[in-house]
């Protein structure tokens, strides 16, 4: 059985803030990551949606500009205040932790979204490329489907014939609640606890585990050298969300996760090796700390589900990643993808889906007029209707 037009998704994005203005320069306005974003779920998802956007109180005005492009805003704080912290480092050091310190935690407010039976939590810097909703039927218990090894290649970790056992009796166990990617290449390849990929996460909404959270959070047992219970160890991030989320599922309450395929969910053009690049070659030990391991940046775009837009950096600074190297080929046609979506998107509005930018103008839709975050053209309000690119 499908998931489709049975169940409705809640893609959640978050918003710790507004960004902090350089010089005389406002912020970068967040509405061109999430309009983009949001069309390319409008047109890849096959079950219903609801897009919502999570907000910190600090990061209000800008949240208000998501409203226009169809996400139903959620004001939240962190859920644990930090003075309410019990533990000492944590308390003193959580809020220059990461990129966003305490209030990364707010990702984890999606557990309290019970209304839906799955939530997609996304970075506004992402792109849906094909459907998730195949994901969205093994989480759920739908589908009866018997994978070969490819097949479960393609969708999870598994590299020998153990992990494949392992990855197939997990499926079968209904205990299933998250569905994530690692960001294997931000430790060392020897580190047990991997750091998860706070840009995608698919999970089962649940209130207790939501309350349980706020006790972990509240008791703040996060050491100086060996991070959440003194078992995560330490990476960047690790206070927040991407360690919490490990502590709680691969060391609390292992067997109700299971590690997606990083190349085809969250690619991120990241390296798989840990000694850089000889001859077009990556060359070192994996990050996976498996003896072989596929190199994301060697795969065509079509077998890409979802990209994240992170090694490759951001649409918005019309790079062009014109090398013919290992490092920028994926990034290269990533970005052109991201393009193409805002030029549909527009089109869709009944505009001409191009700028008036002759740099790279093929490659970027006419949308930038030369290299960096200045070249790049803004997408025009109102939202959703007929207007001129410039």
């Amino acid at each position: 059985m499908s998931s489709q037009n049975t169940i409705t998704v809640a893609y959640v994005v978050t918003i710790t803030g507004c960004g902090t203005p350089m010089r005389d320069e406002e912020p970068f306005p967040i509405a061109e990551g999430a309009a983009v974003l949001q069309h390319s779920i409008q047109r890849h998802s096959l079950s219903r949606y609801q897009m919502y956007a999570l907000y910190h109180p600090a990061a209000h005005a800008c949240a208000q500009t998501l409203q226009p492009l169809g996400y139903e805003l959620l004001e939240r704080n962190v859920l644990v205040a930090v003075e309410d912290i019990q533990g000492e480092f944590l308390r003193t050091h959580i809020q220059k932790n990461g990129c966003c310190g305490e209030k990364e935690l707010l990702k984890l407010e999606a557990y309290t979204l019970t209304q839906h039976d799955i939530v997609v939590l996304l970075d506004l810097d992402t792109l849906l490329l094909q459907p998730l909703d195949p994901l969205f039927d093994i989480l759920l218990q739908r589908t009866d489907a018997t994978f070969s090894t490819e097949q479960l290649k393609h969708m999870f970790m598994v590299h020998d014939e153990q992990e494949e056992d392992q990855t197939r009796k997990l499926l079968k166990s209904g205990n299933l609640q998250v569905m994530h990617t690692m960001d294997y290449a931000m430790v060392p390849p020897s580190r047990k606890i991997k750091p998860f990929q706070g840009g995608f996460v698919i999970l089962r909404p649940n209130r207790a585990v939501y309350d349980e959270f706020v006790q972990i959070v509240k008791e703040g047992d996060f050491r100086d050298h060996g991070g959440w219970g003194g078992q995560t160890g330490k990476f960047w991030g690790g206070q927040t969300f991407q360690g919490i989320m490990p502590y709680y599922y691969h060391i609390l309450h292992p067997e109700q996760s299971i590690a997606l395929n990083w190349c085809t969910f969250n690619n991120m053009g990241s390296p798989s090796r840990n000694d850089g690049i000889v001859n077009d070659q990556p060359h070192g030990a994996c990050y996976t700390g498996t003896d072989d391991c596929e190199d994301c940046r060697a795969r065509d775009i079509s077998s890409v589900t979802l990209v994240h837009y992170t090694v490759c950096q951001k649409p918005w600074l019309c790079m062009r990643h014109a090398a013919d190297a290992l490092e920028n080929r994926l990034c290269r046609q990533f970005h052109r993808a991201w393009f193409r979506e805002r030029s549909l998107m527009e089109e869709s509005w009944g505009r001409s889906g191009r700028g008036s930018g002759s740099f790279d103008e093929d490659h970027f839709y006419g949308y930038c007029t030369a290299f960096g975050k200045k070249g790049y053209q803004l997408i025009q309000e109102p939202y959703g209707v007929r207007g001129n690119s410039k």
